[in-house]
């Protein structure tokens, strides 16, 4: 129950996204339904009845006015008895939602309406969702468009959206590549299970990406097959209206847009894997990462390293790809940003508290997390939460544009601030270190000579964590050339190739094949 206080600070807003004030004097208006539809399709809301708008008035104070209700008791029990009926398809407020308020001497009714679960969405008056379902965009109520009835439709699915089987797809559309790089990653990090020994139709059919209906009779790729391993053109020509695209804006001007881009160009099999395996190594490249080695997989990760790669497996896990939209990650000096098509099926205070998963495609959350991507159900936000407030950064922004059926992840960051710092605290110990050492020709002499030392043995290590960094590369794909390597690690083809002449003359590993098409072989650990 809301206070005095609280009523008349939403009367000094106005009607917002999330208030609809109506007279009321007598009688129920008909249009508080669509209100009650709108409220409860969109993110909740309140109800007062007994307020007039004055819509000449300047002053917000006086824009609205306490007109009253004369029977508060009646107005209750007719409202109750309607949504209670035939007029809504669902009533999902309680009895201490809907209640008399007295300001002033003068009666109110307040309706409370919280936004609907997912799997009673959408929330409509009549017989027809299509003709009754509302939404609220800012002070209005709006006829929801066909798309985003279907979409509210779609999600009231407990099983997710993407174990649907695109008929007629199979795997002559699978990108024989893309499915045996994951396969690499996964028999890595899955040593011994008994998947590892099945053909790739039958492996895909244990993760959820091939499968029978058997009382249709149908079979093919899953939309989740489809989306995370398949070749680029089957997926664009069923999913046209949706695009995936990271843009890099650390240093754009009104010349430059921006600095690096991935989208689609016809350079790369644009699925869901591939962009994550593009885009992952650009995204976090300016953050310190430490180097250590877990068997044969490389154990760099750091709390943000983790969170990052959460925001983007949600991004997948949470969009909806049979709508429109753009799977889209903007890496900017002060901020990363991750955004998909498709709204909340969670309020945000549960998403922030964790614990919960309601993925719109909770095969593609298993196909990631048995090969190390994302955390156990419900605790990715979390884990997002905790990195950022380990280096005390500003908290995670989570935004849901209604309107757009899009939600986006803003993750700002202080790195420039940080290296700005650590840079003036170097260059102090420096000036301090000189002033009490270098007194002397000799110290000074002898303080080079450490210090050539000392570069002599970071180049060696630095050199070893490379060559580290190229062969994880290679075990997870044989296939890649010097100039998809050095994206990855962070130097230029010329610098890739010296690194493997060099390994290959340790007889770490050798390369069979043709110079273009052919693969690389590790002999052995180093």
């Amino acid at each position: 129950m809301k206070t005095e206080k609280e009523i008349r600070e939403l009367l000094l807003r106005g009607e917002k996204a999330d208030l609809e004030c109506k007279t009321a004097e007598r009688k129920t208006p008909k249009s508080i339904y669509e209100s009650y539809s709108a409220f409860a399709n969109t993110n909740g809301g309140i109800i007062l009845l007994g307020v007039s708008e004055d819509k000449y008035a300047e002053m917000p104070q006086k824009k609205y006015v306490l007109s009253g209700v004369e029977n508060t008791d009646k107005i209750i029990t007719d409202f109750w008895n309607t949504i209670n009926g035939n007029k809504v398809n669902a009533n999902i407020l309680k009895d201490e939602d809907v209640y008399s308020f007295d300001i002033d001497g003068v009666q109110l009714v307040v309706i409370e309406v919280p936004r609907a679960d997912y799997v009673t969405r959408p929330v409509y008056i009549g017989d027809n969702p299509f003709k009754g379902s509302f939404k609220r965009n800012h002070e209005g109520d709006y006829h929801c468009a066909q798309a985003e009835v279907r979409a509210m439709i779609r999600d009231e699915n407990e099983g997710g959206n993407d174990g649907l089987i695109m008929e007629n797809y199979t795997m002559d559309d699978i990108d024989d590549n893309t499915l045996h790089q994951y396969r690499n990653r996964f028999r890595v990090v899955n040593e011994d299970n008994v998947w590892n020994n099945l053909e790739d139709k039958e492996f895909l059919e244990m993760l959820g990406g091939y499968r029978y209906d058997r009382q249709k009779k149908v079979e093919g790729l899953t939309l989740a097959g489809l989306l995370m391993f398949g070749k680029g053109y089957p997926i664009r020509d069923k999913f046209d209206m949706i695009n995936m695209d990271y843009r890099e804006e650390t240093d754009v001007n009104f010349d430059v847009r921006w600095n690096d881009r991935i989208t689609y160009d016809g350079t790369w099999e644009n699925n869901l894997y591939t962009f994550i395996q593009k885009v992952m190594p650009k995204l976090t490249s300016e953050l310190p990462r430490p180097f250590k080695l877990e068997g044969v997989l490389r154990e760099d990760d750091t709390p943000q390293h983790k969170a990052c790669r959460e925001a983007m497996i949600n991004m997948i896990i949470h969009a909806d790809f049979q709508g429109e939209g753009t799977l889209k990650v903007i890496k900017r000096s002060d901020a990363f940003e991750f955004s998909n098509p498709g709204t909340l099926k969670l309020p945000k205070e549960l998403i922030y508290k964790g614990g919960n998963s309601k993925a719109r495609n909770p095969k593609m959350q298993t196909m990631l997390r048995m090969i190390g991507y994302g955390d156990t159900a419900g605790s990715g936000f979390p884990t997002i939460l905790s990195a950022w407030s380990e280096k005390n950064w500003p908290e995670p922004e989570l935004f849901e544009d209604t309107v757009l059926n899009q939600v986006t992840l803003t993750l700002k960051h202080e790195l420039g601030k940080e290296s700005i710092r650590e840079n003036n605290s170097t260059t102090k110990e420096t000036a301090t270190a000189t002033k009490e050492n270098g007194t002397t020709t000799k110290e000074t002499a002898k303080k080079t000579v450490g210090t050539t030392k000392e570069t002599k043995k970071t180049t060696k290590e630095n050199t070893k964590e490379v060559a580290e960094r190229i062969m994880e590369i290679l075990r997870e794909n044989p296939k890649k050339s010097a100039k998809e390597i050095a994206d990855y690690v962070g130097m230029t083809p010329d610098g890739v190739r010296y690194h493997l002449n060099k390994l290959k003359k340790e007889g770490l590993l050798h390369h069979k094949g043709p110079t273009k098409g052919g693969y690389w072989l590790i002999d052995k650990d180093r």
